[in-house]
């Protein structure tokens, strides 16, 4: 199985500094070449990414012609051919699980990268498909240490914590969310709507927002927000 690794350096760390870790999800995800990209970007001084497949996301990985460190799951979405696709990896990179277990396969993929040592974790993959699935993706940003950014076929989806600053570019739509236990409040620059001032709380939202000029700023005063625009 071809892959995109060049790393020489240890799977638990490089130089006592950080990684950034990627999850590959079953469901619609980035087209090839962007997963290619976000694993180039995702290099740190730190090394490689690490990167761990739950389940079906494998075939995102692959389609890619990248090699996760892992395979993690029950193993039951890889569909035919599936012992024959997981015996090109070692044996102690496939890390099976039963289908009746407390916690789903993107859950256990990215539990690994954070026992790991990535502080940054992104996902790609798991759009499309059931909403129940869907809902579960989305609930891991809810939780402490969250994950960054989350990446389907058609998303960019950005978790930004105070006093965080994200520079986004695009006309739209951009669409803002709160995420946590709040307080809320945010700035912006370059929307049509701005976002200060706004009545942020459970259940309400900032949907469809413009940026004319293509480029735009979102400042996070307090709490947690989660940005969703469309793929580049």
């Amino acid at each position: 199985m071809a892959s995109i690794l060049q790393s020489s350096g240890m799977v638990n760390g490089d130089r006592g500094k950080p990684r950034t870790g990627i999850v590959f999800l079953g469901g619609e995800g980035p087209s090839p070449a962007q997963c290619r990209a976000l694993v180039e970007a995702a290099r740190t001084p730190g090394g490689d990414p690490l990167m761990a497949a739950a389940d079906s996301g494998l075939l995102l990985a692959e389609a890619a012609g990248i090699s996760p460190h892992w395979i993690i799951g029950d193993m039951d979405s890889l569909g035919p051919g599936a012992e024959h696709r997981l015996s090109a990896y070692p044996p102690e990179t496939i890390l099976r699980y039963p289908a009746d277990k407390d916690y789903t396969d993107g859950e256990l993929a990215f539990s690994l990268l954070r026992e790991k040592g990535c502080g940054t974790i992104l996902l790609a993959g798991g759009g499309g498909g059931r909403l129940d699935h869907l809902l579960a993706v989305r609930a891991f940003f809810e939780r402490e240490n969250p994950p960054s950014r989350w990446m389907t076929a058609n998303e960019d989806i950005r978790c930004l914590e105070a006093p965080e600053l994200f520079a986004g570019s695009g006309m739209g739509p951009v669409s803002v969310f709160p995420l946590g236990n709040g307080p809320w409040a945010a700035e912006s620059s370059g929307l049509t709507w701005p976002l200060a001032g706004l009545p942020w709380t459970r259940g309400f939202f900032g949907l469809s927002n413009e940026a004319p000029d293509g480029n735009f700023t979102i400042r996070v005063k307090q709490g947690r927000f989660l940005v969703v625009m469309p793929f580049p």
